[in-house]
């Protein structure tokens, strides 16, 4: 490798690898605040807060890598322009392509590796991480309770002074006020030494066991004459039972994270597609046979009400019918059979639709491995050129060409598999979309900096549009002048 290619990447490398280390930081910490509602108030320890950072931070590579590459591109390339080592690059007969050729060699080893990395190791990291996110949201109910102050569950409010044991099902020093639902006025209030919890990850409801205790209850009394009349009692052990799902949101956040499509690689994606083409098939048969069926059961009980002796039957002999009343009930018979057809065939489109929105998220996640891998290609190719061209380093416009950049291409990305998942268009073109739209642009800028044009020499791209009105302009002007 020569001096300059060996400098020419050591100094793209340095500044990937810090911008890379940043971008990554600040995405990390953006996803705990998309989490925080997972993790905040349920007593975790640091090993898990962290081990659950570390399984989300894989899911943060798809943006940030194509990121980074652009930013660094942007400023190194600028860098060399402002200081004005690409003008003694050229000088010395070594154009853009050949300063480029070290780093294109980079970019096509990174583009690999982080294909490797998006098809092996995200899917496995994604796996961990839905499986811990869906523990955490189970543990909810049994995390309802913190030590130390009252705690809102629906019409109860609890408070425990310690919590203890493996998974803190231990309480002492239970407090708990009941309201009545059907009286307001009627309150309960329920003191135990002691007390435990009791979840099942499957059900909503939170067992409650206290021991050791007393129970007191307000009654409402029809006697005027007796005054703040109460029930007390004491108990040994004591069982209370706690809906929680009215104020539980884990089902729809379950919901949320039930993709699997994110978690397998292009293996299971390719085998895992081909289960679900043949399903789908098979439904579509499944429902036109059972369309068919129905319609066929109609005519046949048609034709043996009105014991009409031969058979296929035709339109024309059944509206034969002499009697008015006949005719009535054969009329209806058929709007109640049509409306049942009509009924099923809705009903079966809308899981046609389920299933088929089902196999293009599969689509859309394979084919997203090959396109963050040439995302980092296509970025490149932008950055490097468009820092030729600005004459710009270090964070400044660098930045924000960067982020104007990767925000379109984000925004189109998003827009484009959303559609592809709505069947708006195809899942190919979904996933391939931003980069289709960028690639003029990446052409574009090369193009330019090749020929060491500046930005604002666009104007010859447009001179064709521009002459062209004019033309158009003084035509209309002549012929108007002429009348």
């Amino acid at each position: 490798m020569k001096i300059l290619d060996r400098y020419i990447l050591i100094s793209f490398v340095k500044t990937f690898l810090s911008v890379f280390a940043i971008l990554f930081f600040i995405f990390v910490l953006q996803g705990i605040w998309v989490f925080i509602g997972d993790i905040a108030g349920k007593d975790l320890d640091f090993i898990t807060i962290f081990k659950f950072l570390f399984f989300y931070s894989p899911k943060m590579i798809p943006m940030v890598l194509p990121l980074s590459v652009l930013l660094a591109s942007i400023m190194t390339f600028g860098d060399f322009s402002e200081n004005y080592e690409f003008a003694a690059m050229k000088s010395s007969g070594i154009s853009l392509q050949r300063a480029m050729r070290s780093l294109i060699v980079f970019i096509l080893l990174l583009s690999g590796i982080s294909f490797w990395f998006i098809n092996n190791v995200a899917p496995k990291s994604e796996f961990k991480f839905v499986n811990m996110r869906r523990d955490i949201i189970h543990t909810k109910p049994a995390m309802a309770i913190t030590a130390g102050q009252f705690n809102s569950l629906g019409a109860i409010n609890i408070k425990v002074d310690e919590k203890s044991g493996e998974n803190d099902e231990k309480l002492r020093n239970v407090t708990m006020h009941v309201i009545n639902q059907q009286n307001s006025l009627n309150k309960t209030v329920i003191k135990a030494k002691t007390g435990k919890i009791e979840t099942n990850e499957n059900s909503p409801i939170l067992k409650l066991h206290l021991f050791d205790g007393n129970y007191y209850e307000d009654v409402t009394s029809k006697r005027s004459n007796v005054k703040k009349p109460f029930i007390k009692s004491d108990f040994k052990h004591y069982i209370m039972s706690i809906d929680v799902s009215e104020f539980d949101k884990s089902e729809e956040e379950l919901q949320e994270i039930s993709n699997t499509a994110n978690m397998m690689n292009i293996k299971q994606l390719n085998y895992t597609l081909d289960s679900l083409n043949t399903n789908l098939k098979n439904e579509y048969s499944a429902h036109a046979e059972a369309d068919k069926e129905n319609a066929r059961l109609f005519l046949s009980n048609t034709v043996k009400e009105y014991e009409i002796k031969y058979y296929p039957v035709s339109l024309d002999s059944l509206l034969q019918l002499k009697k008015r009343s006949q005719k009535i009930k054969l009329y209806s018979n058929a709007i109640a059979v049509i409306e049942n057809i009509k009924f099923n065939i809705s009903n079966n489109q809308t899981i046609i639709t389920e299933k088929e929105k089902h196999i293009n998220r599969h689509w859309i996640a394979l084919y997203e491995k090959f396109v963050i891998a040439f995302s980092c290609l296509l970025m490149f190719f932008i950055g490097a050129p468009l820092g030729a061209i600005i004459r710009k380093g270090g964070l400044g416009l660098p930045m924000v060409f960067a982020v104007l950049i990767f925000i379109t291409y984000h925004f189109i990305n998003t827009f484009g598999k959303k559609l592809a998942q709505e069947n708006g268009i195809t899942a190919f073109l979904g996933a391939w979309l931003s980069t289709l739209v960028l690639l003029p642009l990446a052409i574009i800028f090369t193009y330019k900096a090749t020929k060491d044009r500046g930005i604002n020499s666009i104007d010859n791209l447009l001179y064709p549009i521009t002459s062209y009105l004019k033309s158009k302009f003084k035509k209309k002007q002549n012929n108007t002048n002429n009348a």
